[in-house]
């Protein structure tokens, strides 16, 4: 009988263990999975859960979104997908592999395209475009062990090539409108740090071992020359969206539509937690500048030290929503000006820019995220040290 009851009870026992594996299985093993793979989402959710406790929801959220980014970012993640569906990647990586020759040349060299193409595209763009081609090269030669280092010095590179002109980054298209900054000034402003920046770019590249490249796979791919035209025809429309040269709405409405006719599944690979995230930083950025706290806390911290107070701002919020929030509190736009380029630099959410190159990275290489985080903090918070010091001297 004793046996008879213990038997039971562990039938009873295994069957209730049972059902808590089930449920974990269909209810929280998806929730953990997703939470895993979508951190920096996740996190971004609960940012913008708690400021919506602060700041509830009114028509001002409506104004929150920058809907012609979202369209670009989801017109160029497309339009970059269907390129990558003719090969086009590979072609161009197996260019640079047979003229760089080496990891050291082929890493300066991605690193300086996507440094002057944020000059002519802006930094999310160069991106998104210059990204896949570094994935391609690394993993086409068998280095993507490298590819956290490359990755990390493009997405330095992005945040920092168009920091000299008005129009290379969107906080310094704001602020020179806002101030009404002489061009002129503007340049002699930014040109010293700028100046630095290429430098340690180009002298932090130099140490990247000159390791020969050679193809693990030398397949010989041939573009189809009529989806080659259209996806650039798409591509150049995606960047005329980002100069209001074409509507947003319509140049969105269009590239869609040739993507579905022609590859419907490039609008199915559309990075889309990376479009939610934007959206959730969207609505935490905009909700944090209307919390009368952060207002009076900037109002007090801005004149003791602009070009500290601005960078470290960033940090938070990200750089284009601090120059937006900072300029109601300051006339110092000589310190303004450098402190949210130099902001875009440090942890993940300091630009939006970091935030798509840590999404690449995880898509590619998602078990060495860790490692990733780890050596982006050091390189980005080294950079901007030196970069903060530079801007000090001078003011």
């Amino acid at each position: 009988m004793k046996t008879a009851s213990l038997n039971t009870r562990h039938s009873v026992h295994k069957k209730h263990n049972s059902f808590w594996n089930l449920l974990n299985d269909y209810l929280f093993g998806p929730a953990t999975v997703f939470v895993k793979k979508q951190t920096v989402l996740c996190i971004a959710i609960v940012a913008m859960l708690v400021t919506c406790v602060l700041v509830p929801p009114d028509a001002e959220y409506l104004g929150y979104f920058d809907l012609r980014t979202l369209a670009t970012l989801f017109c160029t993640l497309a339009v970059v997908a269907a390129f990558s569906h003719i090969h086009l990647f590979e072609v161009i990586s197996k260019t640079i592999v047979i003229k760089l020759h080496t990891l050291r040349n082929a890493t300066l060299g991605l690193v300086m395209i996507t440094f002057i193409g944020s000059m002519l595209l802006a930094n999310d763009m160069a991106l998104l475009t210059f990204l896949p081609l570094g994935f391609f090269v690394l993993n086409s030669t068998d280095n993507k062990k490298s590819m956290a280092f490359v990755f990390i010095m493009q997405n330095i590179a992005a945040n920092l090539g168009g920091m000299v002109t008005p129009f290379g980054n969107p906080q310094n298209l704001f602020l020179y409108s806002y101030y009404n900054i002489d061009t002129v000034e503007f340049v002699q402003i930014m040109l010293p740090t700028f100046v630095t920046a290429t430098l340690l770019i180009i002298g932090i590249c130099l140490f990247v071992k000159p390791t020969p490249l050679t193809l693990k796979n030398d397949d010989d791919y041939h573009l189809p020359l009529k989806r080659t035209v259209i996806y650039s025809i798409l591509f150049v429309c995606s960047i005329l969206i980002v100069f209001r040269v074409i509507p947003y709405l319509w140049g969105t409405l269009v590239i869609t539509a040739i993507l579905l006719f022609m590859d419907k599944k490039a609008i199915k690979e559309v990075n889309y937690p990376l479009l939610a995230t934007f959206c959730a930083f969207f609505v935490f950025s905009g909700n944090l500048a209307r919390i009368p706290a952060v207002s009076a806390f900037f109002s007090g911290l801005l004149p003791i030290n602009t070009l500290l107070f601005g960078i470290l701002s960033c940090q938070c919020i990200s750089n284009v929503p601090s120059a937006v929030l900072l300029s109601h509190f300051t006339t110092d736009y000589a310190s303004l000006l450098p402190a949210v380029n130099i902001g875009g630099l440090g942890t993940l959410i300091a630009s939006l820019a970091s935030l798509i190159t840590f999404s690449e990275y995880r898509k590619h290489n998602s078990e060495q995220t860790k490692k990733y985080v780890l050596m982006f903090s050091a390189i980005n918070f080294g950079f901007m040290a030196v970069l903060f010091i530079v801007q000090s001297l001078i003011l």
